[in-house]
This record gives structure tokens, sequence and C-alpha cells, in this order.
């Protein structure tokens, strides 16, 4: 497949979400406002969302005003993002199973129909389960996930391979971790603490966890999730040799971690425990990521540690809260 050019047209669905604002952003800059269409089921909100760009509204369950988009624009890449995260899909399960797994099916069929060059769709490590190695998870590996947010996301990877291989449909993805980034709240997922805590810190407020202290993760700023997902687009076809989705890892960290490298900057910074529903979903997923095929396709490799993250996301932080005053 070709690469993207800046004449192109590049769709973004569910571009109001945590990654979606932000990877809309990111794409305007590389290839210019008017070259990228954001799509969500709402109006924008944040400012950066507002910037020169089109924008349409778009319910990905509409098939029919999904193709009326893509026929407008005939856009050669789609990241397709819109979905219901783990905590929430749980509270709504039939709902989750519609959203991830109908509007997948409506993107890529509608892309193999109207000739779309390539398809991002996020996994993530909901796609594993109680049965899979906690530590190091491998690429390949027992999954049984027991969420339906990780049913789906299971499910989703082998339609993407599949439409790979019956159509030639150059999907790719990325199983990611929690994702943690300044612009936007927490939406629903397990790994959302590590979002809400920093915003708490800086507000001067305690922080209570719904997981406990020791519960392990796997995480990433939203940075190296940006340049991760833009690297393996921008990768070659061949460099691709996984067509389900790639295990992506940067650092993996407690509650109890975190709390420690928000309080080198707020020593007064207190945090409690009382753990949930969330708690059992952590406890299936896996402690600590083994992406050596990222690594070894197409040259992943992640640039924030724990430490460089929190010094990064509270000065945006607080900068925002000045603004805001």
């Amino acid at each position: 497949m070709q690469s993207t050019t800046p004449s192109d047209t590049i769709l973004v669905i569910g571009a109001g979400g945590q990654l979606g604002l932000e990877l809309t952003h990111e794409l305007r800059q590389m290839y210019g406002a008017s070259n990228v269409v954001a799509a969500d089921v709402r109006a924008p909100q944040h400012p950066e969302a507002q910037e020169a760009g089109p924008f349409e509204l778009l319910d990905v369950l509409d098939k029919a005003r999904l193709e009326e988009v893509m026929r407008q624009y005939k856009p050669k890449q789609v990241y397709h993002l819109a979905a219901l995260l783990s905590a929430t899909a749980e509270k709504n399960p039939k709902f989750g199973w519609q959203l991830n797994m109908d509007g997948l099916f409506h993107v890529l069929d509608a892309a193999v129909d109207l000739g779309v060059q390539q398809v991002y769709w996020p996994s993530s490590i909901a796609v594993f389960g109680p049965d899979t190695p906690r530590e190091n998870t491998p690429q390949l590996t027992v999954m049984n996930p027991n969420t339906v947010y990780g049913i789906s996301k299971l499910a989703g990877e082998q339609w993407c391979e599949w439409y790979f291989r019956k159509h030639g449909l150059d999907v790719r993805s990325l199983r990611y971790p929690g994702l943690i980034g300044y612009k936007s709240l927490p939406g629903g997922g397990t790994t959302d603490y590590a979002v809400d805590i920093y915003h708490k810190a800086v507000a001067g407020q305690a922080y209570e966890c719904f997981l406990e202290q020791d519960t392990y993760l796997p995480m990433m700023y939203m940075p190296d999730a940006l340049k991760a997902t833009l690297d393996l687009m921008h990768a070659p076809a061949d460099n691709i040799k996984v067509r389900s989705s790639y295990n992506l890892g940067a650092m993996s960290f407690s509650p109890e971690e975190i709390t420690r490298s928000i309080q080198r900057h707020y020593p007064d910074f207190q945090v409690t425990y009382r753990p949930d529903s969330r708690q059992q979903i952590a406890n299936s997923w896996p402690a600590s990521i083994d992406d050596s095929k990222a690594r070894q396709d197409w040259g992943w490799q992640p640039q924030f540690t724990l430490d460089k993250m929190t010094d990064d996301m509270l000065l945006h932080l607080k900068q925002m809260e000045t603004l805001a005053v």
C-alpha cells in the first residue's frame, strides 16, 4: 500500500475521545487540517477540536450515515476509535458488544466497498484474561477475556485479520495498555485511575483509588501512544507481520508507585484505597507486556518513564489550571 500523502484525506471516527482528540490534532499537524476529517457522535467541546478542519456528526452504528461520510470525503485512511470501554461496557454489556462489534463491521465493510487503503483499529490488553501469564505477557498466548470489552476486542482482532486475508484490506492494530493524557478526563476504563489521580493532586485534593495499592498494570503516556500508532501506520505493509493486533508496552506501575512519583512534587498528597468491581477486571489483565514483535517488525521504542510522565503531566495540568483562573 502507498503511504498517505498531504493531498490524501484521513477520517478519524471517535475523534472526541481520549485518543481521538490528540490523534486528530497530531494528524492535522502532519497532513494539514483540511485533510483530516474528525467524526464523532457528539459535536466537539474541546478548544483544540474546534480548530480549522472538517467535522461530521457520525454514529458509527448508522451504516448509511457512515457510508455517506466516506463517499463524500473518499478517505485513504480510516482510524476507527469509537468504543465503549471496559468498566462502562460491563454496566451495559449488550450495547457494549453492539457498539464495539457492529461499528467495526460497518467500517471494515465500507472500507472494502469504497477502496480505503488503510484502516486503524485499536485493541487492548483487555483481550487477555485470568488464564494468561501476567508477567511479560507474550504476543501469542492463552487469552480467554472475561469482560465484554475484552471479548469484543478479541473477536475484533480476529475479524481484522480475516478481512486482511479475505479482502486484502490493510488493517493495522495495537493492543494498548492503559493510556494516560492531560487533555481529556477519564472515560470509563479500568486504568483511568492513573489519569484522575493527577487531576486530584493538582487540585490539592486527596484521591480515593478503586484499585489496591499493589495492583500492577501496563501503562503508556499519550505521546508514546500517538508515536506508536503513527509509526505503525507509516510502516511499509511488508513489515507488518501481525494482522490481529500487536502487543504494545511502555511501563508498568502500581497505584502506590504513581503516588510516590506524584509526591516528589506534592509531598502532602494523600491516597486511600477502596477497591471496587474494577479490581476484578484489573486482576485478570497482564502486569507487564512483551512487545518484542512490535520492536522487531517496525521499530517500536517508548520514550517515557513513570517519573518523566509525571513531570510532564503535572506541568501541563498546572498550566491548564492557571489558564482557567
